[in-house]
């Protein structure tokens, strides 16, 4: 079965860290770009950041830059999402993508051949 499966969401006090993960399952991550992207109550889903395909570049959205990395350890068919000073402005359903074209998830990612789930981060006190 084809699936990405998001992990590590959860209730984190402000400043602090999470890991997410994506890990796929009947298709090697390694030859898709992989993004992240959110969607807060009330609002639309934004873009977060994204790893190449072609060559690892990455991608990310101006209000996590300097705070979150993405990264993929192909060896583990996983991408992570590494966030770190946790604003209350960055609870949202997070979900990962994945497909073969980085710029179909740039500019239309609903078109990207695989979504996951979704995962909840909370951060509050």
């Amino acid at each position: 079965q084809v699936q990405l499966v998001e992990s590590g969401g959860g209730l984190v006090q402000p400043g602090g860290s999470l890991r997410l993960s994506c890990a796929a399952s009947g298709f090697t991550l390694d030859a898709y770009a992989i993004g992240w992207f959110r969607q807060a109550p009330g609002k639309e889903r934004e873009g977060v950041s994204i790893i190449s395909s072609v060559d690892d570049s990455t991608y990310y959205a101006d209000s996590v830059k300097g705070r979150f990395t993405i990264s993929r350890d192909n060896a583990k068919n996983t991408v992570y999402l590494q966030m770190s000073s946790l604003k209350p402005e960055d609870t949202a359903v997070y979900y990962c993508a994945a497909d073969p074209l980085t710029v179909v998830l740039r500019t239309a990612p609903r078109e990207a051949s695989y979504w996951g789930q979704g995962t909840q981060v909370t951060v509050s006190s």
